[in-house]
């Protein structure tokens, strides 16, 4: 799709340009980790070692502390994907290696690595339809982002390819909201990114039958804001992101607890069942929590969620 420019009334065409190389791209996105993918730089041209032989462009660590890699090109390639692939590899079999790099990188703090998940982003102007289909039959938890980058400087990312996901019986066997625009918003809400430990049936047992809807409800409009919404299921919370998180939600008994990509101190007033979190501590990332246990109190929420989402570039 092309791009214009306004001025005034009047669209200027905004053409397309190139990285002039490799590095440019990579130098770019590693000083952007947080903007773009909300991580934490651990590591440039990362050495896999004489016997492997590699070098991981960029390593890093995801806001939920699961091991990142991100390879790059400024050509179609399938060597990328092969690349990214071999160093995946090469990290589940030295996890050592990644925490010690973790250690240097983030001395004064102790981070706790979590191995659950290890997020592979591959990044690229385009990718070969042959490659599309290979990375859909490999099952890996891999990542295709594509980019767009302009002569007046704006650079437009895109997921064409998630994660590996599985069917969730909960969202089979359970009903969406009675509203006839969440029921068709909400069938997607089937699929769940496969964790290999965690799914979202273990969170809605927690919740009461009475309370169950409105659990159901918040998952429909959720990923019914667009169809690149992920649902990760996690220990303690249900995160959904793009790029990055921008809602957690934790399923009590009787309550639901959100956890949004909001700057409270942006907001000059907000509902009861609102707080600032920014200094309290809690499962899942955000710093506005939003607190549910009636239909009202979901509907206040909706707003807040879409705030979120947009907060992240999520359209």
């Amino acid at each position: 799709m092309p791009l214009f420019q306004r001025e005034k009334d009047e669209l200027q065409l905004v053409k397309p340009k190139k990285f002039n190389n490799e590095k440019e791209l990579q130098r770019l996105i590693e000083r952007n980790l947080k903007e773009i993918f909300n991580c934490m730089f651990i590591a440039t041209e990362f050495s896999t070692g004489p016997v492997h032989g590699g070098r991981i462009d960029t390593l890093a660590l995801s806001e939920e502390n699961n091991p990142v890699i991100i390879e790059y090109k400024v050509v179609e390639s399938s060597q990328l994907i092969n690349q990214s692939l071999y160093y995946l590899s090469w990290l589940n079999d030295h996890r050592g290696d990644f925490a010690v790099a973790v250690q240097k990188a983030f001395p004064k703090d102790r981070v706790k690595v979590d191995w659950s998940d290890i997020r592979v982003i591959c990044i690229a102007p385009d990718y070969k339809k042959y490659d599309l289909h290979a990375v859909t039959m490999m099952g890996s938890n891999i990542e295709l982002w594509q980019y767009r980058y302009y002569q007046n400087g704006a650079l437009f990312f895109e997921e064409i390819y998630k994660k590996s996901v599985v069917l969730s019986s909960t969202s089979k066997v359970e009903t969406s909201c009675k509203n006839p625009v969440m029921v068709e918003a909400g069938k997607k809400a089937a699929l769940t990114r496969a964790t290999g430990v965690y799914n979202l049936e273990q969170h809605f047992l927690k919740i009461s039958d009475k309370k169950k809807q409105l659990a159901i409800c918040l998952k429909d409009y959720i990923l019914g804001l667009d169809d690149s919404v992920e649902e990760v299921p996690k220990k303690y919370y249900i995160a959904y992101k793009v790029s990055q998180n921008f809602v957690c939600m934790e399923v009590h008994k009787n309550k639901i607890i959100l956890y949004l990509k909001i700057n409270p101190k942006n907001l000059e007033n907000y509902p009861k069942n609102c707080r600032d979190v920014t200094e309290i501590g809690h499962y899942g990332t955000g710093d506005f929590e939003v607190m549910i246990s009636n239909d009202n109190e979901l509907e206040i929420a909706k707003d807040f969620i879409a705030m979120a989402f947009n907060n992240i570039g999520g359209i």
